[in-house]
């Protein structure tokens, strides 16, 4: 057999160089699906990638950070911002419910030296989601820099970052936008640009690297990659905005509130002692619905029976100590249907069925199809 009738082919192989110009353009219709006038920098990496280099490329030991905690990630930014050097305000919430801005407003009256604060949008993880328009209001009257993780809110909820005020917004395509992991982007204003380059410990020459971005990519008129792009998740992206361009991002999101709202009225009709686990519906997430087991349920244990009836169901225990009691719905993206949620809801009310609580499937179902618009 000859060497070339043995060649494999596929449509993910052997593909045309992505050009400076194919890059661009993608920056473009990102920058349009968040309205945003400011630069966006597309970086080749999950979005733990931006969300970090924003971090270390703007704070360092002259930084006075309140970094706001309604989940895990937020804990994430504290240990980057400390070991920036940064002086840290931690505050807290309870993960079953959001910051409010007035607690933003008490926290800069407590420290009026605050410079900087970063903030999750929505926590998929606990299924909160913060009241980000308000919050900016604050930190704009303060003068602060604004930094916030917007990675599972884009696309489920607007994400606004001129509107509101933000200077660093990170996102990600990984959950409601339907797209890839491998790539994320951040959009940056030019007082976060000035405050990377007025710190001598921002990263340089590194991957982390944005001012590598600023000064090689967007000062160059955009004509000169830095590095040979991730291609195939480069056009996976581009993928994913055409497709929410299509179907109009207003749409996409109403798909995605009335799947949170039907999750949350279809886990009380059930019964079995599910309940909602961010109390006040205009706290929870839209991208995912956690819901509280009953006393006596262990969490992971619960879902690894619903799962078993059907590994694709987007169901998942709590991360950490929260596995005990807490199960998510992950109902983002091309799972935010009311099929899915008919499902999830389905699964785990046989599981609670087989612990002998009494659940009522069909009213779940009626209260999903109820609520679902």
């Amino acid at each position: 057999m000859s060497e070339e009738s043995t060649a494999v082919t596929h449509p993910f192989l052997d593909l045309a160089p992505l050009s400076a110009a194919r890059f661009a353009s993608i920056e473009d219709r990102v920058a349009r699906l968040l309205d945003t006038r400011q630069d966006v920098v597309i970086m080749q990496g999950e979005a733990l990638l931006p969300l970090e280099g924003a971090i270390r490329g703007t704070a360092g030991p002259g930084t006075t950070a309140l970094n706001v905690i309604t989940g895990p990630y937020g804990q994430t930014f504290g240990d980057w911002l400390r070991d920036c050097g940064a002086t840290v305000i931690d505050l807290a919430v309870p993960f079953h419910t959001a910051v409010t801005a007035a607690q933003i407003r008490e926290a800069f009256a407590e420290h009026p030296g605050i410079d900087f604060v970063s903030l999750v949008h929505a926590e998929a993880a606990t299924g909160n989601t913060n009241p980000v328009a308000e919050i900016g209001e604050v930190v704009r009257e303060h003068g602060a820099l604004f930094y916030l993780d917007a990675v599972a809110s884009i696309g489920a909820e607007p994400v606004l970052p001129d509107a509101w005020g933000v200077d660093l917004c990170v996102i990600g395509a990984q959950k409601a936008m339907g797209g890839p992991a491998g790539v994320s982007a951040v959009s940056v204003s030019e007082r976060a640009w000035a405050r990377m380059a007025a710190n001598p410990r921002a990263p340089r020459r590194s991957y982390l690297s944005l001012l590598d971005w600023k000064e090689r990519w967007v000062d160059g008129g955009r004509k000169a990659l830095l590095h040979a792009p991730a291609q195939l998740e480069m056009l996976a992206l581009e993928a994913c905005v055409e497709r929410i361009e299509a179907e109009r991002p207003e749409t996409v999101m109403a798909r995605h509130a009335s799947a949170a709202a039907a999750t949350r009225a279809g886990a009380v009709a059930l019964g079995g002692g599910l309940e909602p686990y961010v109390r006040d519906a205009a706290e929870a997430a839209p991208v995912a619905t956690t819901l509280r087991t009953p006393s006596g349920v262990v969490a992971s244990e619960l879902v690894a029976r619903a799962l078993a009836s059907d590994p694709a169901l987007p169901l998942a225990a709590g991360g950490g100590a929260l596995a005990k009691e807490m199960i998510r719905v992950n109902h983002y993206g091309g799972d935010a249907t009311v099929g899915v949620v008919q499902g999830c809801l389905a699964a785990l009310g046989a599981a609670l069925a087989e612990k002998g609580l009494d659940v009522d499937l069909e009213g779940a179902r009626r209260a999903v199809e109820g609520v679902w618009r």
